[in-house]
């Protein structure tokens, strides 16, 4: 009787722990290694490597107020630029991350050097089988407050055109 109690307490235990989903522990610096990865993967033109980091569900949010990509979106517009070895390269200047209490997700936000010049980039990350996947990135031109009402009258036209193309709220 005593083993036939063993047996059943084991598959009990085994029942439980397949059920439920396996999270890695994670640190920052994992996380740092994550992005740093992903920036220099599209800075080395490897296409399949720097999309494998986004989730199928992902977003990729550009500057343009017209620009949310879906993954399959955004690697149809990037393939041309990764085929002719003309990719972009981000070199993250700070960079902060917050992790929930699960450790299965975290958002961050970073500060970039980028041929547009200083840009911020914020995002979401979750982590699905034991691996961190990009669920959305969303990419701003930064502006030093001195300079507002530059890029504010620059922008005037092209703002009013994009206003008239979304849905109001």
């Amino acid at each position: 009787m005593k083993t036939l109690g063993l047996i059943f307490f084991s598959l009990i235990v085994v029942s439980c722990s397949q059920s439920t989903p396996k999270v890695a522990k994670t640190s920052v610096e994992d996380l740092n290694n994550f992005m740093n990865d992903w920036h220099r993967e599209v800075a080395n033109s490897n296409f399949d490597a720097y999309f494998s980091k986004i989730d199928s569900l992902g977003f990729f949010i550009g500057t343009d107020a017209s620009e949310v990509w879906t993954k399959a979106e955004f690697a149809s517009f990037s393939r041309p630029y990764f085929d002719k070895k003309q990719t972009w390269d981000f070199k993250p200047l700070s960079r902060h991350f917050y992790i929930n209490e699960a450790s299965n997700m975290a958002w961050f936000d970073e500060v970039l050097d980028t041929w547009m010049g200083v840009c911020r980039g914020s995002g979401v990350l979750q982590q699905k089988d034991g691996k961190w996947k990009i669920m959305q990135y969303v990419l701003s031109v930064t502006i030093p407050n001195d300079d507002i009402k530059l890029v504010i009258a620059a922008k005037k036209v092209n703002d009013s055109i994009a206003k008239a193309k979304f849905k109001k709220y």
